[in-house]
């Protein structure tokens, strides 16, 4: 859909709150796991030199994530 806000297209100190997943479901499990869910609050912190992978941080936690699996994160 266009017009959607993706957690891979922010730029660096942007945030905004995670509306679906739309990624595989075993991927979509393994973030849910980790607290990455519809209703998070989540923000891009770093970007590596090359563009990828990038750091988000959300509920007092960072991690890494290619950016191809945050494109698959929609925010409202």
């Amino acid at each position: 859909m266009t017009g959607e806000r993706r957690l891979g297209r922010l730029q660096i100190g942007q945030r905004g709150r995670i509306s679906r997943i739309a990624l595989p479901e075993d991927y979509e499990q393994r973030l849910a796991e980790l607290g990455i869910l519809p209703g998070v609050d989540i923000s891009l912190v770093q970007v590596a030199p090359l563009g990828d992978p990038i750091a988000i941080e959300f509920e007092g936690r960072r991690m890494g994530i290619r950016r191809c699996d945050a494109l698959g994160i929609v925010l409202e």
